[in-house]
């Protein structure tokens, strides 16, 4: 499955690299100019329908395995078979985002010693205004595909079935000549209105919860990147509540009611997507974003830093600082007939000499800096969990003061048929 995985990724990594080149010689000029926009969001647009797919195949190899399990205990079962569906179903929907966010235009090698598919097909660069926006793109057409079209086919797939269950049931016999009516039963006509409605499986509430973990991880853990993933969920959830009360109370059969004190081991999955979250917001500021190279440019190599340059904008002169130089003639052998005469020189996004192209020692004051903002990052948000946790109860004070309080009535009532009453 893993396997699976890892080749579902490399295959969107091809297609986005062929689509920016087959769309780069479109007849349109629009298709052109946009190439690499439009390669990102068909390529979002493919992963969501791997991820429709894949969905669908988990869920059956899941019930299989799960079968085949024979743990001590029911909540042993349910458990490993929780932790198994959710673990795939991250890796389903993030492998492209985890690519986009810590790969995109850093394996692609650099001018005159690109990486290339198959000898012929560069890998993809980073969007002009870095590699955050290729992240939004990405992030933006998932969750709005999964909010419409996942949603409308949660509700219509179970009204259409109750309507076409209600279509094939069977006639009222017509009453021959003399019979009298008998009165309908309502207990019967009930029940009859309850076996009409859609099957409810061991899956029903399974999925919910699973849709809402998804959600969850969407929304803390690349929310660095996509800032209105929190408003998309809310507005989703609302909608969402009333779909699915219309759908329990009108479409499918009642569930059986089952004790339960929490949620299980989804509290334990809620809280790791936490700690998750924490470590991709973190990694997104360091790495993907370009606030720590501005910050280590302003304070290192900036006009500030001599402290003759009163009233000026200290971000001035990032752009051309973080453009390394290539000369034309280093190109690869393949592609030097095309160019321009030698001596020409190009620059590029990158920290790199101009003679060997090595790594500058300003690549490497970046990466400290990086290393440095993670470290301590993560350490104050996980300090923040910690303390937010510990301050917060699970349950409010005053919930457990009912809880005790309905309870001391209760024992109080049971004691009045036990204990004489004084006189």
């Amino acid at each position: 499955q893993i396997a699976v995985l890892i080749g579902i990724a490399h295959a969107l990594v091809i297609y986005r690299v062929i689509a920016t080149a087959i769309f780069s010689q479109s007849r349109f000029e629009l298709l052109r100019e946009q190439a690499d926009t439009v390669a990102v969001v068909t390529g979002a647009v493919l992963h969501y329908v791997t991820i429709v797919i894949m969905t669908k195949v988990r869920a059956r190899a899941g019930w299989a395995e799960g079968l085949l399990q024979k743990p001590r205990t029911f909540s042993q079962r349910e458990n490993n078979f929780i932790v198994k569906i959710f673990t795939f179903q991250f890796f389903t929907n993030f492998s492209s985002l985890i690519y986009i966010a810590f790969f995109l235009g850093r394996i692609n090698g650099h001018p005159g010693n690109y990486v290339r598919i198959a000898g012929k097909w560069r890998l993809e660069e980073c969007h002009p205004s870095g590699c955050i926006t290729d992240l939004f793109i990405q992030m933006a057409v998932i969750m709005v595909l999964k909010q419409t079209i996942s949603n409308a086919k949660e509700y219509l797939q179970p009204w259409i079935c109750h309507k076409l269950r209600k279509k094939r049931r069977p006639r009222k016999k017509s009453l021959m000549l003399g019979e009298e009516e008998v009165a309908e039963d309502p207990c019967k006509r009930h029940w009859q209105r309850n076996y009409e409605l859609n099957e409810v499986n061991v899956f029903s509430l399974f999925d919910e919860f699973l849709e809402m973990a998804i959600q969850y991880s969407f929304t803390t853990i690349f929310v660095a990147a996509f800032p209105l993933a929190p408003l998309l969920a809310f507005c989703n959830n609302v909608l969402e509540i009333h779909m699915d009360a219309i759908k329990m109370t009108r479409l499918h059969r009642r569930m059986v009611p089952r004790k339960a004190n929490d949620i299980g081991i989804w509290l334990q999955v809620l809280e790791a997507v936490g700690i998750l979250a924490v470590i991709g917001n973190g990694l997104v500021i360091a790495i993907t974003s370009d606030f720590i190279p501005v910050q280590v440019y302003k304070y290192m190599y900036s006009p500030c830093v001599a402290g003759n340059s009163t009233g000026m904008d200290c971000s001035t002169g990032y752009i051309n600082h973080s453009l390394s130089i290539f000369r034309i003639q280093d190109f690869e052998p393949d592609t030097k007939h095309r160019l321009a005469p030698t001596g020409l020189c190009c620059r590029y996004r990158d920290y790199r000499n101009a003679d060997d192209y090595g790594y500058t020692v300003q690549f490497w004051h970046v990466f400290a800096a990086r290393l440095a903002f993670l470290i301590l990052f993560e350490h104050v948000a996980l300090c923040v969990k910690l303390i937010a946790a510990w301050y917060i109860p699970d349950v409010p004070q005053a919930v457990k003061n009912k809880f005790l309080r309905k309870k001391h009535n209760s024992l109080h009532k049971k004691m009045r048929w036990v204990m004489p009453q004084e006189v």
